[in-house]
């Protein structure tokens, strides 16, 4: 006798996508202290992976010992960074006479301008300011408390994110035979398919990232040279730094440069900083991103942007970083997954179009 073959209405199989993407949505929200850093370690982990590798088999480390000096690398490149911008901070603080001089005369326009507009006399605004100030000192203890709070939990966030990276480099094999069996052994070789591009994707755009910020903070920081900027080089590693911030990046960018050679030039340079920056910004947009980071990806700007809102909305500043290489995973699973492939097509760019009209054309 025959099966019948149960139909399930579409109504009840969209009530169930819905409670479970509102049953996830909440566990992430909530576990975000431990997911968080996790995510960062699974990233910096197959970043890794590679050189752990080669200290491994190459060197004959013990797996310990490779995982460690692979994550010591990567602190010491940050540390570099770090270094390195920290260095053109103390050159701009020897200049903190000019800075002062430079906003004071900008305070005092800025008083004339409202007198002139708003008819409110300097004697009016400067007890308004003093007031102001009175009050922020007098809660000067509680904003010392918050900033060292804030501090204390930012390093022990990036503590464990080098902890959950070595233990994944330290139990990458116990984790892939995990995986293995938990989807049985008849799709083998499916679950080595999307693990081997995960890695080889994910590995390619944070590259791509990184090449582009390199590139961005060279020609920002040839042209401020060019411009005349003092301060040309700390600029340039500001806006190459800021650029890897997807959307919100360029306009923390424009606004702190801006600022800066305003701070100690004039406002023709700082205007011209400004230009430069979003000159920049539409050469990265249209050219350096699509070429280096786009093609890795291969995920479609509506959807990008989509993920960047929503990951800011649920984790905030990690949220935008971690969006992108998120979906880019879940487009590798929906596109090897035959239920789930429709959904591969939705996040991919318009390659996925052209490859399907082909595809129509030769089965024709």
């Amino acid at each position: 006798m025959p099966v019948k073959k149960i139909i399930t209405p579409f109504y009840e199989k969209l009530s169930l996508v819905l409670l479970g993407l509102i049953a996830l949505g909440y566990l992430v929200v909530e576990g975000k202290e431990v997911l968080d850093p996790l995510m960062f370690g699974f990233l910096f982990a197959i970043l890794l992976l590679p050189i752990s590798n080669f200290f491994e088999r190459k060197l004959r480390f013990p797996r310990s010992m490779s995982s460690l000096l692979s994550i010591l690398l990567l602190v010491g490149f940050i540390f570099g960074i770090g270094y390195l911008v920290g260095s053109q901070i103390s050159n701009l603080a020897s200049d903190w006479p000019q800075l002062k001089n430079q906003v004071s005369q900008s305070v005092s326009d800025l008083q004339d301008w409202v007198t002139s507009a708003f008819h409110v006399n300097a004697h009016s605004q400067m007890t308004y300011i003093n007031n102001t100030t009175k009050k922020i000192i007098e809660s000067g203890t509680d904003v010392i408390g918050t900033t060292f709070g804030a501090i204390s939990s930012l390093m022990l966030f990036y503590v464990f994110i080098m902890i959950f990276t070595f233990f994944i480099l330290f139990y990458r094999r116990l984790l892939f035979k995990f995986v293995i069996w938990v989807f049985n052994e008849d799709n083998a070789s499916i679950v080595h398919d999307i693990v081997e591009n995960v890695q080889s994707i994910l590995r390619q755009y944070i590259l791509g990232l990184l090449l582009e910020m390199a590139v961005v903070a060279t020609i920002a920081c040839t042209l401020f040279w060019i411009i005349g900027i003092k301060y040309a080089v700390l600029l340039g590693l500001i806006v190459g730094l800021f650029n890897i911030i997807p959307y919100v990046g360029i306009f923390t960018a424009l606004f702190l440069s801006s600022i800066i050679t305003f701070a100690t030039g004039t406002i023709k340079e700082a205007i011209e900083v400004a230009v430069g920056v979003i000159l920049i910004h539409a050469v990265d947009s249209n050219l350096l991103l699509p070429t280096i980071v786009g093609k890795k990806v291969q995920l479609n700007a509506l959807i990008t942007f989509l993920g960047i809102v929503f990951g800011e909305m649920i984790w905030g500043l990690s949220g935008m970083f971690l969006s992108i290489p998120t979906i880019a995973i879940l487009k590798i699973i929906f596109d090897r997954i035959e239920s789930l492939k429709p959904w591969g097509f939705l996040l991919g760019g318009e390659y996925e179009y052209k490859k399907a009209a082909e595809k129509e054309m030769k089965t024709e």
